[in-house]
């Protein structure tokens, strides 16, 4: 495929999904304002919106990121942005995009921009009955994991792609009589990127789920269906089928059991529909509001998938943990955005303190981060692009000690991906290596200073290997920052990074100092 056909693409796309968003939060965000304060009686904020603009200075002695001849740069890097945040009485959402201008002052290459964006939200069209959800989501991934990994989006990396990825879901929902309930969905996805190589995904999704009790008080039922079609521009397509019948007991009101059993019709592995039978189980349990633990196990065609989650919380701390294997369209497509983030594993981490409550979620980490001085972007482990259905299994482990002056995040994920779909023609890192494997972590130490600055210190470690020694890669990280605010709506950061990267194919190292100024209007 033709490189300036695919960015003009990815660029069509991208402008049409950052309008569409803007325009759904935007469009209703009046309205909801005006339900919340005709139906309190006195004024109710439930639209915030937040101008802002940051520019960021950054001397590094190797731009390109080469192991012999590094070429030093100046790099500036003007980002304006905005952030709307709507709590209303029929939209929640969150929106949250920047355009950034690098500017490179010895030419080391043309001045690219740079899309970022994160939204997500409901809208409830019809009063407890009819709802859409839709989110998106714009960054920079890695095209290969076996090649050069950056941690600055500023690099001048060939081996990076803009990614986008919008979805649309609408959907019913309400009540059989007084025994049953029923949700029927449908959603639509598309992932897209600039890179030449990498293939575009589209996913269909249609699912209806019937469940109710029984005659036994503790006993519940449920039966549900579902399609999926997913289409690879560089691979092909695949369509899978399943129905299945569960049941539930609520051994007490903090543990329940579940088991189902149905089947399946897929062409994962074969050109034609096979049809299998499926079975699981799983378990509930929470104890108390601050300690929730979950398990479920499927049988499936391929093998057998599971779900782990344990989350808890004291005064002081947070503790969370997951451990999942199952299918994957996409690298992001379990998150609202790349799972590799300090900010989607802390979104994560705190989904018990907002558990239906996305927008509100997403002010509580952003606020987390930034009293404590932590970068958001901070990478545990990258994704990459994939041209067909892959089989992943993912583990996630994350702590933060919360002192009064001091903070202390630890990160740990480790994960290993196969390719599922082996019929598929399209080209990505499957083919030269069967089985991926991923580990990564990062700790991170904030002091607040004064009530205005705090230091923040943190080092991260990224290890990628597949079949062949030649193909392991190691990508380490130490940065120091100052962060203080140096008027009442702009904050300013200084920094140093330090990057070693080993790797047989591109070995380089990096050393960078930075210094950033936000300004929110």
């Amino acid at each position: 495929m033709d490189t300036g056909m695919k960015s003009s693409k990815l660029d069509r796309r991208g402008a049409l999904g950052i309008v569409l968003a803007g325009l759904l939060v935007l469009a209703t965000a009046d309205g909801a304002y005006a339900q919340d304060v005709n139906a309190g009686g006195a004024a109710k904020r439930s639209v915030t919106v937040v101008p802002r603009v940051s520019v960021t200075e950054t001397l590094t002695n190797n731009v390109r990121l080469d192991s012999v001849g590094q070429k030093s740069e100046q790099i500036t890097e003007v980002s304006p942005g905005i952030r709307v945040s709507v709590d209303g009485a029929r939209l929640k959402s969150y929106f949250d995009y920047s355009l950034s201008k690098v500017i490179y002052a010895q030419s080391s290459s043309p001045s690219p921009t740079q899309n970022a964006l994160t939204t997500f939200g409901t809208l409830e069209a019809i009063d407890n009955w009819a709802f859409l959800d839709f989110s998106g989501s714009i960054s920079q991934q890695a095209v290969s994991v076996f090649g050069p990994q950056s941690l600055d989006n500023t690099s001048i990396n060939a081996n990076r792609a803009e990614v986008s990825s919008y979805r649309l879901s609408p959907y019913v929902r309400g009540a059989l009589g007084s025994s049953a309930n029923y949700e029927a969905r449908y959603s639509r996805s598309i992932t897209s990127s600039d890179s030449a190589t990498a293939s575009d995904v589209t996913s269909d999704d249609a699912t209806v789920r019937i469940s109710g009790s029984s005659p036994f008080r503790k006993l519940g039922w449920s039966a549900d269906a579902s399609q999926q079609n997913v289409d690879y521009s560089a691979g092909r397509p695949t369509e899978s089928g399943r129905v299945s019948v569960g049941l539930t007991y609520a051994v007490t009101p903090q543990l329940s059991l579940s088991a189902n059993g149905g089947r399946e019709s897929n062409n994962f592995t074969s050109l034609d529909k096979q049809s299998y039978g499926t079975s699981g189980v799983g378990v509930n349990w929470s104890p108390s509001q601050t300690t929730k633990f979950s398990a479920t196990r499927d049988n499936r065609s391929f093998g057998s998938t599971h779900n782990v989650r344990f989350e808890h919380r004291t005064p002081r701390t947070a503790w969370s943990f997951t451990d999942s294997k199952g299918i994957s369209n996409t690298p992001n497509q379990t998150g609202i955005a790349s799972l590799g983030s300090v900010y989607d594993l802390l979104f994560n981490q705190f989904a018990s303190l907002f558990p239906n409550d996305l927008v509100g979620r997403a002010a509580f980490v952003n606020n987390f981060l930034q009293l404590r001085n932590i970068s958001p972007n901070a990478i545990v482990t990258s994704s990459f692009l994939v041209s067909a259905l892959s089989l992943q299994r993912t583990q996630n482990l994350s702590f933060a000690l919360l002192g009064i002056r001091d903070t202390i995040t630890f990160i740990a994920s480790r994960g290993e991906s196969i390719r599922l779909d082996t019929i598929s023609t399209g080209l990505d890192d499957f083919n030269t290596s069967e089985l991926i494997r991923q580990r990564g972590f990062s700790v991170n130490y904030s002091h607040r200073l004064t009530p205005d600055y705090s230091l923040g210190v943190l080092a991260s470690q990224q290890t990628t290997s597949g079949l062949t020694s030649g193909q392991d890669t190691t990508l380490r990280s130490f940065n120091v920052n100052v962060t203080g605010k140096v008027a009442k709506k702009a904050t300013a950061s200084v920094g140093a990074r330090r990057v070693i990267s080993s790797s047989s194919a591109k070995p380089y190292t990096e050393t960078a100092v930075t210094g950033n100024l936000n300004v929110q209007f």
